[in-house]
């Protein structure tokens, strides 16, 4: 996959990887199934843009205490990725380069930020930076890596989704998930069609 994405890698394009946090990976507060097995995924990938010195991108959630998304503030989900704690660090096996951008999210009292596009600046800093094509891998690939594709479709960008570089909370909820985002126009396998 290493010499197949450096192979389809051009001027114009960035990489961002969405929210490869402990607490999304196996042992985390809101484990998605074997979701660390992205990471060499994302590390080749993460390698090849470098290579090529294009820019790089990772989000994250950094939820505060009473965040609205958490259960007990009537959110779907158990507390996770608490501002400053292990579990919102970012996975130590991903391979993010010293000059990576991050891109923090979640951070609202009032709402959710599942896109990393939502409220963040991010597509100004991409249209600053000459992007015009973002790769896309990280977690959970039916909640936060869906709504990044899709606001970054709509935003202009074109989006492929690295191939093994996501994964889902429910495997029918990634099958969702990717027939809603190749009906956007994310392109799902890249180099073919």
């Amino acid at each position: 996959m290493g010499d197949a994405i450096d192979a389809m890698l051009r001027p114009g394009d960035a990489l961002l990887v969405v929210d490869v946090q402990n607490d999304f990976c196996p042992g985390g507060r809101l484990p998605i199934p074997q979701g660390d097995r992205v990471i060499p995924v994302l590390n080749r990938a993460l390698e090849a843009a470098r290579a090529r010195g294009l820019p790089v991108y990772a989000s994250r959630d950094w939820h505060p205490a009473h965040h609205p998304s958490f259960a007990q503030q009537g959110g779907p989900w158990p507390p996770h990725c608490l501002q400053d704690t292990p579990g919102a660090a970012f996975h130590p096996d991903l391979d993010l380069p010293a000059e990576c951008i991050i891109v923090t999210k979640g951070t609202r009292f009032d709402k959710d930020q599942y896109s990393a596009f939502d409220e963040t600046g991010l597509a100004e800093e991409l249209r600053r930076r000459g992007v015009q094509r973002l790769w896309i891998g990280g977690l959970a690939e039916d909640v936060c890596v869906e709504a990044t594709a899709l606001d970054a479709v709509g935003l202009g960008f074109g989006v492929a989704l690295l191939p093994g570089g996501a994964l889902p909370v429910t495997s029918e909820g990634g099958e969702q998930a990717r027939a809603r985002m190749a009906r956007a126009g994310v392109v799902l396998q890249p180099g073919q069609g």
